[in-house]
């Protein structure tokens, strides 16, 4: 069997690593977010349209990136244009600074769709959503520490850049991880004070939960680790149960997944409802946004009201207690929330998820055909609209399972696709959109044939 199809060819990338050059010379490292680099530099994109990317080079790429999944209608869609225009000409400004109606709406709209979520919080990214989460349940319980699982991110900010992804010799057993940093610059404290849990396995995270019950505060985790490995059914029910009976705040981080997975995120898949979920992504129609949801009881110690005022010199605040403080100047931002709102109207009309995750399928299957035809061990993981490429056919449940998996030959197939035109950064997920077609599923199973091709040859 091959596979017969055409594949887009793209050019040099000359323009790209010249523009590279001069942005080191201003900008440390050349990039403004470290997602954004990978060697010998990045590809400097200058246009989007739709399922495609084009870059300064004038090279078109099937973009399987969508902004790490923000992007779930794909560039420039009509309908988020639209309703952005028209909220900023009807409003005559950008932003009132004050409160809106279209806080309203995308809060009872959010409240609707999401099982776990009562009230609802605006942030301006899922990295403010899941910090603002954990304060709130520190406020809530009183108590001190936070428990993250292994290889899960939530930002980075100094509370959870914790075994993000950690050397496994630093790294502790697999049923007791250590904390280990991710970054110069974290206080130890954040380290003492952030347990960290080995995902899906229930047994032993419930033992380091029941054995620090009386100083946690809150658990956090990505339903979906890193946006493409599942939590067993078991393992999701067992945590609610014991995080309900040991009064740890449970927290979904449905940053990448809300919308992803079903318009109601992991914990509609999974029946299972947090006391607090982050959203971000694909809630902002491709702008920046964040947003908590959680039971009403717990966010509502957040009310502004009758708590004290820091920020108004003068202000009356005798007898006032202090507030579990949160603000910011763009929270809310209606023009954001007008795309927002657009894009959840599009996912909403009859037959657009069903159809997204039917062509995520149909790419999952035709890409094991492909790899199964030249003989690599190889499995797509993932659920709703992402997944991930893995080359090794034993179970992958969790971070140490990844650690065993063939990167070096995943990357190496990675850089040919970039030159056939098969835009995502290398080893990270795949994320499908509304607009990805079916002649766009056939060029890139093409674009993996020849990629492994040309790896072979070398």
């Amino acid at each position: 069997m091959t596979v017969e199809r055409n594949v887009l060819l793209s050019g040099n990338m000359q323009k790209s690593a010249e523009l590279f050059a001069k942005a080191c010379k201003v900008i440390p490292g050349g990039v403004t977010a470290h997602i954004k680099y990978f060697d010998p530099h990045p590809i400097m994109m200058e246009k989007g349209n739709g399922s495609k990317l084009y870059d300064v080079d004038g090279n078109e790429y099937i973009d399987y990136l969508l902004c790490y999944g923000a992007l779930i209608l794909g560039h420039g869609h009509r309908q988020v244009f639209e309703a952005v225009t028209k909220q900023m000409v009807e409003s005559g400004t950008t932003i009132f600074g004050t409160p809106h109606k279209l806080e309203t709406t995308m809060a009872e709209k959010l409240i609707e769709l999401y099982p776990g979520i009562e009230m609802v919080r605006y942030t301006n990214s899922g990295l403010e959503a899941t910090l603002l989460a954990i304060r709130t349940a520190v406020a809530y319980t009183g108590k001190q520490k936070i428990a993250k699982f292994e290889g899960h991110y939530h930002g980075g900010y100094d509370q959870v850049l914790v075994s993000v992804n950690p050397d496994i010799d630093k790294a502790g057993e697999s049923s007791a991880p250590k904390a280990v940093g991710e970054s110069r610059g974290l206080p130890d404290y954040y380290l003492e004070n952030t347990i960290v849990l080995p995902f899906n396995d229930l047994t032993a995270t419930e033992k380091i939960l029941r054995d620090h019950a009386h100083e946690l505060a809150g658990v956090i985790l990505e339903p979906i680790q890193g946006g493409f490995i599942p939590a067993d059914q078991d393992f999701m029910t067992g945590l609610r149960k014991v995080t309900e009976e040991l009064n740890i705040v449970l927290i979904f981080d449905e940053v990448k997944t809300g919308f992803r997975l079903s318009i109601g995120g992991a914990q509609e898949v999974y029946g299972v409802k947090p006391d607090i979920t982050a959203l971000g992504k694909v809630l902002g129609g491709g702008f920046p946004v964040g947003a908590i949801g959680g039971k009403k009881e717990i966010l509502m110690i957040s009310s502004a009201r009758g708590g004290r005022d820091i920020l108004t010199v003068g202000a009356s605040n005798s007898g006032k207690q202090a507030p579990l403080y949160h603000s910011g100047t763009y929270n809310g931002h209606p023009t954001i929330l007008a795309a927002g709102l657009a894009t959840i109207h599009v996912l909403e009309q009859m037959g657009t998820m069903d159809t997204l995750f039917a062509n995520t399928q149909l790419l999952r299957k035709q890409l094991e055909e492909v790899y199964k035809f030249h003989g690599l061990p190889m499995q797509t993981i993932g659920m709703g609209s992402i997944f991930n490429i893995i080359l090794s056919e034993g179970e992958v449940k969790n971070y140490r399972d990844m650690r065993k998996v063939n990167t070096n030959l995943r990357k190496q197939i990675d850089y040919e696709l970039l030159r056939l035109g098969i835009y995502t950064k290398p080893l990270n997920r795949y994320s499908m959109s509304v607009v990805h077609t079916k002649e766009d599923i056939e060029r890139t199973a093409a674009a993996h044939d020849e990629a492994i091709k040309r790896v072979k040859n070398k």
